[in-house]
């Protein structure tokens, strides 16, 4: 090996052990709540071990004493002494077992709260560019993992560290001389240990990767059930499942042969120190100093040695999983939440709007969303923004409400810049109904009054549901407003969700209305009713709307044409009629029929 390669070593060793320490500090925080329960749990654990290493002492005196030489009454005092020991071993191993998976349940229900937490607190950002199958598994594998290192793995290195320090105590106790073998084969084990931690620290994160990826691959099929049935996607689905499954399984098996050697190579340095003390106990010197009992002590101690040693390697194993899981979950925590830098608290704005000079671009594009976009709203006006798919009128509405900020230009509610805003605040102002309804796995009244539970009565419920003409169809449901919708409202039909949509923004009754395709999922009839439902709520509010079909934007006060991510035509729908442009075009291909 030349000296470079051997400095690339110890770099990499180096740069493990700087980024393990912070992460086993850090996770240690987590235990500090539960100081005196840990203190319970390792009193049990001690405990535990520790009569399971007076028993083994007591073979000596149990060989030469009454068996050898007679005395029948230490025989008599075991029996007594057996079942009580045995009592306080249970009671010892209950105390261990049960009170360090309570702190591992509870550590892990904290994890999961934070990881939870995290998630509804990160930017959009952050969203776009994570899976939500990968997000998922970090909150359910990647905890459980933590769940065993908390848990199993503490219990056993506990449990299993005392007994075997009582083991060789015993040992050398009885016979200094035959148990000194095991000062020249714990370098050896410590040696393994080493080695295989680094490797199962690596194959873990590769599991979870893979575990995330798996987790994608079956929340993509089940969500587009029927898109794979319609276009006879199964094989396909299947295969990319199949190998998602199969990585899984590999990068699984590459963690067992790991265990698997290193356990078998502990076990076989083992039985090379009992061997050497089988050897050693047939020479002449050692034989004119062993009693039965000695001899008997050791060698039992020596092979009960065996399993402990087994489970703290196989220990590591669970250890280095739960700090692999820890880096990842870490790593997500570490994310920095929306920003939201505003001071100014509006109550209720006028609903006045500007946008000076505004550009933007999207973090994973090259080309900008939007280009030295200038517009005036004046409160109560509804301005149109229509253009063709990917033109950036959709953009204006997440800059709006700050999902995204700009990289050039000041956006503007009623001369306040957005950026100077409290963000819970700014939100308030707006009431969204966009093309993907989103609706959760809740009653209908629940879900149209999302946000506002116990600031709303059940009548204020009920008058948004008339007005978006949600009560026609609540009407013929066994439990009315009480029905649950399913997961995303699959119980609904699309127009069903388009309208809960809508009452929802009526009953938030936000000063500015953002209608993003608002009525794309509804049938001819529904849409009527509904758009007659908006028109008589956009007069007392400022309204964007975002429309393909140009029907719906004719009585707007401003229609935008947008095109590239810049506005190319302004007016009203008779002017621009008459200008004979872009949304001329449009309308003539709409209504050529």
């Amino acid at each position: 090996m030349s000296l470079t390669e051997q400095q690339s070593i110890d770099s990499s060793v180096s740069q493990e052990r700087a980024v393990n320490k912070p992460i086993i500090r850090r996770f240690l925080t987590y235990l500090k709540p539960f100081k005196v329960l840990f203190a319970v749990a390792i009193l049990g654990m001690v405990g535990y071990s520790s009569v399971d290493t007076f028993v083994f002492m007591q073979l000596q005196p149990l060989i030469d004493d009454s068996l050898n030489n007679g005395n029948y009454a230490y025989l008599q005092m075991a029996a007594y002494f057996i079942v009580p020991l045995f009592v306080l071993r249970g009671i010892f191993n209950f105390m261990g077992s049960y009170t360090l998976e309570y702190i591992g349940t509870k550590i892990v229900m904290k994890m999961r709260q934070e990881l939870f937490e995290k998630y509804i607190h990160l930017p959009i950002e952050f969203h776009d560019h994570n899976s939500s199958g990968t997000l998922i598994s970090k909150i359910i594998y990647d905890t459980e993992q933590v769940r065993h290192a908390s848990g199993k793995a503490l219990l056993t290195l506990v449990r299993e560290g005392v007994l075997v320090i009582g083991l060789l105590g015993a040992m050398f106790y009885y016979s200094w001389e035959l148990s000194l073998i095991f000062l020249l084969i714990g370098p050896l084990v410590a040696v393994i240990v080493s080695f295989v931690s680094k490797r199962f620290r690596k194959v873990s994160q590769a599991i979870q990767q893979a575990m995330g990826s798996l987790t994608t691959s079956i929340e993509q099929a089940v969500k587009g059930h029927k898109v794979v049935l319609m276009h006879d996607g199964q094989a396909l689905e299947s295969e990319r499942f199949a190998q998602r499954n199969n990585q899984n399984r590999l990068q699984t098996m590459k963690l067992v042969t790991s265990q698997i050697l290193s356990v078998s190579s502990i076990q076989i340095i083992a039985s090379v120190a009992l061997a050497f003390v089988l050897f050693a106990s047939s020479t002449p010197a050692m034989i004119e100093k062993l009693t039965a009992g000695i001899f008997i002590n050791v060698v039992v101690c020596m092979v009960m040695l065996l399993k402990p040693l087994k489970q703290l390697t196989t220990v590591n194993t669970e250890f280095q999983k739960g700090m692999a899981a820890c880096a990842s979950i870490f790593e997500i925590l570490d994310n920095q939440d929306e920003q939201d830098n505003g001071v100014i608290e509006l109550d209720k704005a006028s609903g006045q709007i500007s946008f000076e000079n505004v550009t933007f671009t999207y973090p994973t594009k090259k080309e900008p969303a939007l280009k030295r976009v200038n517009l005036n709203v004046k409160p109560g006006q509804t301005v149109a923004l229509v253009g063709r798919s990917g033109s950036g009128k959709s953009t204006l509405s997440n800059l709006l409400t700050r999902f995204y900020a700009p990289n050039e230009g000041v956006i503007s509610i009623d001369g306040h810049n957005i950026q100077d805003i409290k963000l819970r605040s700014l939100r308030k102002q707006f009431a969204l109904v966009s093309q993907q309804v989103t609706l959760f796995n809740d009653t209908i009244a629940n879900n149209i009054a999302y946000g506002k539970e116990g600031e709303v009565s059940r009548d204020d419920i009920i008058r948004a549901a008339d007005i978006a003409h949600v009560t026609d169809f609540v009407a013929k449901q066994s439990e009315g407003f009480d029905t649950l919708v399913g997961e995303n409202g699959l119980m609904l039909s699309g127009g069903q969700r388009q309208r809960i949509a809508i009452a929802r923004a009526i009953l938030a009754d936000a000063p500015i209305l953002i209608l993003d395709e608002a009525t794309s999922a509804l049938d001819t009839e529904s849409e009527k009713f509904i758009q007659s439902a908006l028109d008589e709520l956009q007069k007392t509010r400022t309204s964007i709307v975002v429309a393909h079909r140009l029907s719906t934007i004719e009585s707007a006060d401003i229609i935008l044409v947008v095109e590239d991510g810049e506005i190319i035509e302004t007016g009203t729908h008779q002017s621009l009629l008459d200008a004979d442009g872009m949304y001329a075009q449009l309308h003539k291909m709409q209504f050529s029929g």
